[in-house]
């Protein structure tokens, strides 16, 4: 017994030099594995890291765009891409051969020069080449079966629109990436989400909130058929149109044609498809008049029974002869200004407040600086370098200062809404969000004025082509010769309407804009003019648009919509009701 634990004693003793010497060796092993890490990790290896760096870029996830009503407007698909290893191709043109056989659209010769391509910095052979970006799972079953090595496959992910060009110049679009480079899609990323993807803090979509836009889809698909209705029927350049909540600053729907498909954005980039609401800069013509009354009524210096003269037909300033489109020749009112368009009595108007009041009216409305929305596209207004009573003048009647009709359509809602200046949204919101982020820029009774004054001019006015039964309607019409090479051309027009309803409590403003309309003789002989189609097509607009919004027609006029204006014995005023 006593040798026994002798033996095993000793065989204990001997085996503490074997446990030391294998620790030893674990432990030298680890150190170089840990060394290497920290080696690789300092110093990546150059034909690996483009292969680390795309295999990210395939991992990017976008979340869920909805309208108002939770409606997908763009999602994410799961799909594979295609890489290579040139280094373990061994044939290369065999593999070239093949490829191009199963995937269509390949270029043989772009591919060959792939997988020969090789590093600047070593001479190597590149360790990692994109073959085909967002394969069909059919086409990877067929590259799988060829069996080539050096092929291989990473996850990646495809953005899709199912709406195709609906809502195009909202959504934007985003690269092989999936990093949003136009659009909402774009302004997501500047939110935080392709900072989260990098830092790989989401593993799937349902980790992502969907974004959720003030859209309304049915709307949209409304206002791009009619503006579409509106190209063909009056051969126009172009046109575009938008909704837009005036209590909210809410956009409920917007677009410009011609547009492209999200899907397939090839086209994207082509200068005729920019969004004109957003990116264009236009001289509004006569709509630009709802600002002048609007800056004369706030100013107290005239009220609504203000005379204007306009015999002769001319205003003389210089060297300068201001006309007017269709003169009445004689003293008209404040409202008769607005219903007969008048040049003169708009020009009086703001000669009366003067170039500083003008200027700095202009500016308090939004219409001097850029507008910035969540959409990255926007323009810079084109202002005089040097405004003097000349550019006042013109400016009153919409010449001489180009906005884009976003800005012009954000300070109509302000002039209808009771006077809140609301930066347009392309986000749900609520009224009472929107309010605490107003600017007040209108006194109550000025908002009260203007909203009778675009009533009655759509009873009596140019505005009656969107005077739709039932809803009340109020607008102005807008036409402006287009510049071009520094010259007005008067066979060259850009039209715009912009009607809101219904008058006695504004909920919705409609802006249509067409480029180079052309007169259909039927309808307007030889006349192009805003309310010969832009007017028609806001109409159209109005009466498909608001059963689908839940504007409710009003059976009976309102009562008393407009009990100042009544009071001040404005002129027609006790007869601008709802029929």
């Amino acid at each position: 017994m006593t040798l026994l634990r002798a033996m095993f004693h000793l065989a204990i003793e001997r085996s503490y030099a074997r446990v030391g010497l294998v620790g030893l060796g674990f432990a030298a092993v680890f150190m170089t594995i840990g060394v290497r890490l920290v080696y690789l990790a300092a110093f990546p290896e150059t034909d690996n890291s483009d292969k680390r760096v795309a295999a990210a870029a395939t991992t990017a996830i976008r979340p869920d765009i909805v309208d108002r009503n939770g409606e997908i407007l763009a999602t994410d698909i799961r799909t594979v891409s295609v890489f290579a290893e040139p280094r373990n191709i061994a044939d290369k043109d065999e593999a070239v051969e093949l490829l191009t056989a199963v995937l269509p659209g390949l270029n043989a010769n772009d591919l060959r020069t792939k997988l020969s391509a090789r590093l600047a910095s070593t001479g190597k052979e590149k360790g990692f080449v994109w073959v085909k970006r967002e394969i069909t799972p059919k086409q990877q079953a067929e590259v799988h079966r060829l069996g080539i090595p050096g092929i291989g496959f990473l996850p990646d992910h495809k953005r899709v629109y199912p709406n195709g060009v609906a809502a195009a110049h909202i959504l934007g679009v985003t690269n092989l990436d999936n990093v949003g480079i136009a659009g909402i899609e774009k302004y997501i990323d500047r939110q935080g989400n392709k900072a989260l993807n990098e830092f790989g803090l989401v593993a799937k979509q349902t980790d992502l909130q969907p974004v959720q836009l003030s859209i309304d889809l049915r709307a949209q698909f409304a206002l791009r058929d009619e503006l579409a209705w509106g190209v063909e029927h009056f051969s126009a350049k172009a046109a575009a149109g938008m909704i837009l909540d005036v209590t909210t600053g809410e956009v409920i729907a917007l677009a410009s044609l011609p547009d492209f498909d999200p899907n397939d954005p090839a086209d994207a980039l082509n200068p005729d498809r920019i969004n004109r609401m957003n990116v264009g800069v236009y001289e509004m013509g006569s709509t630009f008049k709802a600002m002048t009354l609007a800056m004369a009524l706030d100013s107290g210096k005239y009220n609504v029974n203000s005379t204007f003269d306009t015999r002769g037909g001319v205003l003389n300033w210089g060297r300068q002869k201001i006309h007017e489109y269709h003169g009445t020749n004689r003293v008209i009112t404040m409202p008769e200004v607005f219903t007969h368009s008048s040049n003169i009595g708009s020009a009086k108007m703001a000669l009366g407040i003067g170039v500083p009041g003008h200027k700095a009216f202009l500016k308090k409305m939004g219409l001097t600086d850029r507008m910035r929305t969540e959409l990255p596209e926007s323009a810079e207004p084109i202002v005089p370098s040097r405004w003097t009573e000349i550019n006042t003048i013109t400016i009153a009647f919409g010449h001489g200062l180009a906005v884009a009709p976003i800005q012009a359509a954000a300070a109509v809602a302000a002039i209808t809404n009771g006077g809140n200046l609301m930066v347009p949204t392309f986000l749900k919101t609520t009224e009472a969000d929107a309010l605490a982020k107003a600017t007040r820029v209108l006194k109550p009774e000025t908002s009260e004025a203007m909203r009778f004054i675009m009533r009655l001019n759509a009873v009596e006015g140019s505005a009656k082509k969107a005077s739709i039964p039932l809803y009340y309607v109020g607008g102005k019409t807008g036409t402006a010769e287009k510049v071009i090479h520094g010259r007005y051309v008067k066979n060259r027009l850009f039209t715009t309407f912009m009607a809101a309803s219904p008058m006695n409590k504004p909920k919705y403003l409609f802006v249509t804009i067409m480029d180079e309309p052309q007169a259909v003789a039927a309808e307007s002989g030889t006349y192009a003019t805003a309310a010969w189609n832009s007017g028609v097509v806001t109409g159209r607009v109005i009466e498909r648009v608001a059963p689908i919004l839940g504007l409710p027609p009003q059976f009976d006029p309102p009562a008393k919509p407009f009990p100042l204006m009544v009071k001040l014995g404005a002129y027609h005023a006790t007869q601008v009701d709802g029929r």
